[in-house]
Formats: structure tokens, sequence, C-alpha cells
């Protein structure tokens, strides 16, 4: 079989596949790039996800591109306008013309002799199976699992005798129109689906076992609609992203250094939402501190409008069985239930379960460390887009893209075909999050460590990011460097990198 040769091979034509498309073509004019998607469409996520009111859970502002500016009026958008501004990115950059769909990666082996990897995939709806050889892989197919989401194994789950669906795969003729809707869960898919569903079901509960804390802002930025109608767009998109970084980074450090503080302050605005004669502590306060999991944004209080207009609910409790009729729980209330909604979370799966191997050895993330959030140790050639827990995904992919275009030109002067992150003995592993989520407790242990100090420590800091992966230099001692094969020194005088 003859395997067609590229010098970037991207996997994923998502929102950070298209974005390290458009930095690979300009920082990188000389390299050979394509697109592998695994489906038929471009937009990942915001093509895949169908459920009613999909939208962002961060601003478009910071969402967005930082070579292309949002332009719409709302800054917390809807899910079809999302998968618009991608496509249309696509198409405006030629990027479009580079995808390869149906095709899905299963393996990709690394010879260090012929400094490049090969790469398997499923091509078309037969499976037939085709080959590539790139010298870089760059991997932008996001975190989780797109065959299947995660759905706990409760009691009686067979009895139930409606309609149950888990949102990753909405079926488009699910009619609840007039029907009782049972949303279990409380994360940011959750605190969605109930406002939007509750404009047509009878009524809507959103069932949960313990809280989240939940935070309302408008959708519209007044503050970017008016700098918009007075600047050019591209200065009026820049002043507001980091505007928007800014104050993310503000009320994230407060969160980690007053936590008391920030919960009480994100519960008085609940309670501004709901009146005073609602249970605010049982159904809104948490038992951890804010940012130990990822806060939900419900645009211009969506959420806590349909639960004081009677249209939904909150019940607080454990599910202690499934009946014919719905949900028994814990405390022997029932919920009767038309329609159940399992919106219990994501399944995570890096890099989508592709099989690695590295000159013939087959390699797990989980006995790797991450390596600046983007690489892995002892893995040659290869990076990966993912994005903030903190922040928007998109900020740190995009510093991603940016560094490996300088890694991919850095080599280029110096004569190099191999970087591969080393791992000093003398840093400890740690947790690469440390999130308490369920979906991140479930996979701690298929994900690789982050180390205890840099350049293998994760700081969840756009800034501090930006000046390392930005102004750093490449060749800092740790990756190491290799011209067809041999190793070579770790040293490279008068190296001026930084200025890539």
């Amino acid at each position: 079989m003859t395997a067609e040769h590229i010098d970037v091979l991207i996997v994923g034509a998502g929102l950070s596949g298209i974005g390290a498309a458009y930095y690979v073509q300009t920082r990188c004019p000389t390299k050979s790039y394509a697109i592998l998607e695994g489906r038929s469409t471009l937009g990942g996520t915001w093509d895949l996800f169908r459920y009613p009111g999909v939208r962002s859970d961060s601003d478009m502002y910071t969402l967005g591109y930082a070579f292309r500016p949002w332009r719409d009026a709302k800054a917390i958008a809807d899910g079809p306008s999302i998968l618009r501004y991608i496509r249309e990115t696509a198409e405006a950059y030629g990027i479009d013309r580079k995808i390869r769909f149906n095709h899905r990666v299963r393996r990709a082996e690394w010879s260090s002799t012929d400094a490049r990897w090969t790469v398997e995939v499923e091509r078309g709806p037969d499976q037939e199976i085709a080959r590539y050889t790139c010298n870089f892989l760059f991997m932008c197919s996001g975190y989780y699992d797109y065959a299947q989401g995660y759905t706990p194994e409760w009691p009686g789950l067979d009895r139930f005798a409606g309609r149950m669906v888990h949102p990753q795969h909405w079926p488009q003729d699910l009619d609840y129109s007039g029907k009782r809707v049972v949303v279990i869960g409380s994360g940011a898919t959750a605190v969605t689906l109930v406002p939007a569903m509750a404009e047509q079901a009878a009524h809507v509960t959103m069932l949960q076992r313990s809280p989240t804390y939940i935070v309302a802002r408008p959708s519209e930025d007044s503050l970017a609609n008016w700098l918009r109608r007075r600047l050019p767009h591209g200065l009026a998109y820049g002043l507001t992203r980091w505007k928007n970084v800014l104050l993310g980074m503000l009320f994230y450090g407060i969160a980690r250094k007053r936590p008391d503080a920030t919960k009480q302050t994100i519960l008085k605005g609940v309670r501004q939402h709901l009146g005073p004669d609602y249970d605010v502590d049982t159904h809104f306060s948490p038992s951890y501190n804010p940012w130990d999991q990822r806060l939900c944004l419900v645009p211009d209080a969506d959420l806590f409008k349909s639960i004081k207009s009677g249209k939904a609910s909150v019940v607080t409790d454990h599910i202690d069985s499934f009946s014919e009729r719905g949900i028994r729980l814990r405390s022997g209330q029932e919920l009767a239930a038309d329609v159940i909604v399992t919106a219990t979370g994501l399944s995570m799966n890096l890099m989508n379960g592709v099989q690695l191997v590295v000159d013939g050895k087959p390699v797990a993330l989980s006995s790797t460390m991450s390596y600046k959030g983007m690489m892995y140790s002892d893995i040659p050639n290869l990076a990966q887009a993912f994005g903030y827990t903190n922040a928007s995904w998109t900020l740190k992919c995009e510093l991603t893209s940016r560094y490996v275009c300088r890694l991919l030109n850095y080599m280029d002067r110096h004569g190099y075909t191999q970087c591969t992150p080393r791992r000093n003995l003398s840093v400890t592993a740690e947790p690469v999050l440390n999130f308490t989520s369920g979906y991140v407790q479930r996979a701690l242990d298929s994900l690789p460590r982050q180390g205890s100090k840099k350049p293998w420590k994760l700081y969840q800091n756009y800034v501090l990011d930006l000046l390392s992966l930005r102004l750093g230099a490449v060749n800092d001692g740790t990756m190491e460097f290799a011209r067809n094969g041999p190793r070579v020194s770790q040293t490279v005088p008068g190296d001026r990198s930084w200025q890539a």
C-alpha cells in the first residue's frame, strides 16, 4: 500500500483543528498539510451536539479565533452560530479544501530511523484501510469519546416505558411538547437544556445529586458592541478579547484565594434571581469550592427565569431506581416523566483512542508526562491541542498552534528532523487535572501526568502561557533534537528561537 506523504498532518476538523490549519499555512507556508476528519462534515463538537439550546459556555470573544473577529451581537452564542463561524472561517482561508472527510485515524507509528509517522486510517463507509506518512502529527480531535457519552448503570433502567436520550446523540424526531421531562444532571449541558425544553414541555425537572455553581451573565457584551460601532472590527475585537481574558483571570484568582467570599457572592446572585423564599442552600450551594469544578454560565438568567415562572424546577436527591412511570428517589419521592434526558457527562478519550507506537513499542499516554500542556514525554514530533479548564478552550489551542509553528520553523533552520520532550527524573508526577468533576475523576488513570515544575507544570494561566510559548526559547534544555535519527546537543549557541 502506497502511503501519501504530508509534512504536517492535523487530526480533527473542529474549532481547534481549523485554527491549527490556519497557523500552519500562514506561519509555515512551505509545509504541506492536510486535516483528517473522522466524520462527514467539519465543526467537531458544534456539529455533533444538536440538543435544544446548545450554546457556548464562554464568551465568543475568547472562544473565537484571534485572527478572525466574532461579529455577532451575542457574546454567548448558540451552537448553529458557532458552527457557521467555523465553517465560514474554513472557507475564507481555503482550509476546507484541505480536509479529508470520513478518515478515522486508528493507529500512528513513529520511526526514528525515518523521522516520520505512519498513520493508519479507516476511510469511507466501507472502512477501507489507508495510510499516510507525515513529519509532524498534530492531534486536534478533542478529549472525549465521540461514540458515546457517560450514563451510569442505575437499577431498573430498562423498566422505564418512556423515551430516554443522551444529549450527545439527540434524536431529531423527539417530540417533548406538552410532556413531563426530567433532566438528570447539573452541569453545563443540563443548565442549557432545562430552560430550552421548558419553552415547550409541560414541565421540566432538573434532578441533581449535588448542586453546581451557576452564574448568570448577559448574552450580549454591551461594551463590546459599543466598541464595534466606533472602532475597526479587529481593534474592537482585540480590546474586548483582552478585557474578557483579564477579567476571567481576576475572577478565577479571587475565587481560589477567597473561596468562601466568592461562594457567598455567587449565591447572593442566585437569591436575587430566585427570591428570598427559594431554598438556594439546598439546590445551588455546592459542597466544594468555586473552580474545584467548572462554573456553569446561564445567559440572561434563563434557567432562573424558567424556575421562577414554574415551568422548571430543581430536585436535589439520589436515584434509587427507575420505574415504568419515572424515577424513584432515595427520599421516597417519585418523579413522573414521559421523557428522561441523561445529561450525566462525557467519557474522556484523549486522541479518540488512537493507538500510538514509537519505534515498535506501544505507548500508553498514562505513562507519559505532559510537556507545556501540548506534547508528551518520549513521544517525538507530536502535539495535541488541549484547552483551558478555567477559560475558553481556544485561548490555549491557539497558543499551542503558534508554538508548533515556532517549533517547526526552528527545526528547519537548524536542520533537525526530530524533537522529543525528555523528562528530567527530578520532576515528580502529579495529576494532569485538579478538577473534581466526575468525567475527570473517571478518566484520571488513563490520562498523562503533569510535573511539579515547568515546562511540565500546567498553570492554567493564559498570560503565563503566552510568555512561555511565544517568548520562551524553543530549545529549552528539555526538548531533545535530532537530525535523521541520531541525538544532537540540546544546547545551541546563540539560540534566538524566541524571535520566531
